[in-house]
């Protein structure tokens, strides 16, 4: 008799989180594409959001609204949506794994190291990150359902072991 196979699995293995995520400040944090990158919540307007973004050695900045309007305060360094996606990136993943994602030289404090970010500013599209949140946002919405649903396999369910 061959063993029992249960066929492929609808759950992947992740990584758990170090803490628990401010969404109300930065609801979408993601490491991909060579970047940090994810959505911030701007602090004067409720309705408006920024995408933000650093890549990984030189540390190219971006930062622009949702209909990519440029953020005022990026310069040469990090305005503070950016250090408020670093932070939550950190709080999420883990500075040691952030740190180590972006090359960030070792010769300070990892914490000091994300927080002095600084390089090049780029005018990246902010059109696919927030598609992508917006995408995500919308399986909120998906009826409860046993079966798999193959867009959802990276969602963590169930306990992490």
């Amino acid at each position: 008799m061959a063993p029992h196979d249960p066929g492929p699995a609808s759950v992947l293995s992740m990584v758990p989180t170090v803490y628990g995520r401010k969404l109300n400040k930065v609801p979408y944090v993601e490491l991909a594409d060579g970047r940090v990158q994810g959505v911030v919540s701007s602090g004067s307007a409720g309705e408006r959001v920024y995408v933000s973004s650093v890549s990984a050695a030189p540390h190219t900045l971006s930062c622009a609204t949702n209909n990519n309007r440029p953020c005022g305060g990026l310069g040469g360094r990090a305005c503070k949506h950016i250090g408020s996606l670093i932070a939550e990136a950190s709080r999420h993943y883990g500075a040691e794994r952030v740190a180590a994602y972006l090359r960030v030289d070792g010769g300070k404090s990892t914490e000091d190291a994300l927080a002095d970010l600084q390089g090049p500013v780029s005018r990246e599209s902010t059109g696919v990150v927030f598609t992508r949140f917006l995408r995500y946002l919308s399986y909120l919405e998906y009826p409860g359902a046993t079966a798999p649903v193959p867009e959802l396999h990276w969602f963590p369910a169930g306990r992490f072991n």
